[in-house]
């Protein structure tokens, strides 16, 4: 029957796109619904004028020898259709007077550190040591239970940094190897990419993708709309079919298990319901809106596992074209990091990243023009600024005033830029400004969060949810899961469901 499939994928962020992709490959019949008219989640462009706009992608991580997702790439055919720009350093630091170029390799990252520190030799060594013995550690972990156990005697000789450091946030991991905070403020520049508070920061997530930013970096040419688009083909290529403007309502259980899902168009008041059933049901969706698509039953189920976990911050985003090179204004490097003056130590940059303060906060902007992005014509060039940014910021106003802040923070940024590269305001071409709203409106993310479940200590690693949920038939591939948010995160999350459920299966 055309409503019965072998796997039913709620959503097309990339880790629903890899999980179908993954398992069509298998032969295995699936079908995805995506409320959006577009695949990727926050993996997407948009077009404004001559611009191509990426909405989230700055710098993917690794794609090394080593890197899990260069094996799943290759395995989808993602590498032979693809083209992925190699990025010219990991990312510029400027704070008050200082400034310093953060390579994307460990060796010359660790020369110029210790340079420029040259009291810190030990402590600089010992980071890069931490991070590396931990990412080295977690893909040799156990994956079976009854070796694990058996292996537990000797954990503190083959996991020494796992013992020692996953029950630490990375920032209290710095804290005990050095007390010079300008060296923390370098290292942590980019904490954003996971979490607003370095001490609480999960030091094995943290790790994980540090590691893997210091082995190379990396963007989609053309946006990564690219990846999403072929990984939505892949899944079509493979005999499986992908819906749009749909979204589910429902997900049908019966004795205990998930077998459906109840459906409709997201546009059409009178549109009627649609169902389908499967062996299988995967949510690419965020999990606190899964558990209201559950029978009572199956939802407590579902509660008892996620209720007490805190989702992450949201995020704030200008993209800005210019009809002349930002290189002109003095722009020459692709990812720079402006920090807070009132920034000290660790903790004043927790109470910046979570500040409302959008004159004094710290923020990113990325120079697309710097790469072969192809993400213009006509002689325009684009960039992005970011920050990070709450809901609550943006609640309780009318459509007028959501309107008028959005103007008013949108300069309060542009004048700030302006001040970093002087005169580039006067060649804006084109502005527009993403909150915490849009990111839900497009989403449905509850807080506009863009990277699921907070990777703090207490919710990375084994406490995280994993693919196979509580609910018999029901299974996750998201950053919600494990191992979490990013587009890395998202990735393998995906293929790591799609492996699950092959095992299932």
């Amino acid at each position: 029957m055309k409503d019965q499939y072998d796997v039913i994928i709620i959503g097309t962020g990339l880790g629903g796109l890899t999980a179908g992709a993954k398992l069509s490959r298998e032969g295995y019949r699936v079908l995805s619904i995506e409320q959006h008219n577009i695949p990727g989640g926050c993996a997407t462009t948009f077009q404004r004028k001559d611009y191509t706009v990426e909405v989230g992608l700055h710098e993917l991580d690794g794609l090394d020898d080593k890197d899990v997702k260069r094996h799943i790439f290759k395995e989808l055919g993602v590498m032979d259709h693809i083209d992925f720009v190699k990025l010219p350093e990991f990312y510029r630091y400027v704070h008050k007077d200082d400034e310093f170029i953060m390579p994307h390799n460990r060796e010359q990252a660790t020369h110029l550190l210790i340079e420029k520190f040259p009291n810190d030799k030990t402590a600089i060594l010992k980071f890069f040591s931490i991070i590396y013995g931990i990412k080295r550690e977690i893909l040799k972990y156990p994956k079976n239970k009854i070796l694990k156990f058996l292996l537990l005697p000797l954990f503190p000789i083959l996991f020494p940094n796992l013992v020692k450091y996953a029950k630490k946030g990375i920032g209290e991991i710095l804290d005990l190897i050095t007390e010079n905070e300008d060296l923390k403020l370098i290292l942590m520049a980019n904490v954003a990419y996971y979490h607003d508070d370095p001490h609480t920061l999960s030091s094995v997530y943290f790790s994980a993708g540090q590691a893997s930013y210091f082995e190379g970096g990396h963007y989609i040419r053309g946006g990564s709309q690219k990846l999403s688009d072929y990984l939505a083909s892949y899944i079509q290529d493979h005999g499986g079919e992908v819906i749009y403007r749909h979204l589910v309502s429902k997900i049908i259980t019966k004795n205990g298990r998930a077998t459906g899902v109840e459906y409709k168009k997201v546009r059409g008041k009178n549109a009627p319901p649609l169902t389908a059933t499967a062996r299988f049901i995967i949510a690419n969706a965020a999990i606190p809106n899964v558990t209201q698509m559950l029978d009572s039953e199956s939802r407590k189920l579902l509660e008892e596992k996620t209720s007490h976990m805190m989702i992450s911050n949201s995020l704030l985003t200008l993209y800005l074209g210019f009809n002349k090179a930002p290189s002109e204004f003095g722009s020459r490097h692709y990812s720079t990091f402006i920090l807070n003056q009132e920034i000290n130590n660790l903790h004043d940059m927790t109470k910046d990243l979570k500040s409302h303060d959008y004159g004094k906060k710290s923020f990113i902007y990325v120079d697309y023009s710097q790469i072969n992005s192809e993400l213009t014509k006509n002689g325009k060039h684009l960039m992005v600024l970011a920050t990070t940014d709450y809901m609550h910021n943006w609640d309780g106003l009318s459509r007028e005033e959501y309107k008028k802040k959005k103007e008013e923070v949108s300069q309060i940024f542009i004048k700030r830029l302006d001040k970093v590269l002087p005169g580039i305001s006067k060649v804006i071409d084109y502005y527009e400004l993403a909150t915490p709203k849009t990111i839900e409106k497009y989403t449905l993310n509850p807080g506009g969060t863009a990277y699921g479940y907070a990777q703090t200590v207490d919710q990375s690693g084994n406490n995280r949810i994993r693919a196979k949920s509580p609910v018999d038939g029901l299974y996750f591939a998201s950053a919600w899961g494990f191992p979490g948010g990013g587009f890395s995160g998202a990735i393998i999350s995906g293929y790591l469901c799609g492996l699950t459920v092959l095992k299932e299966g």
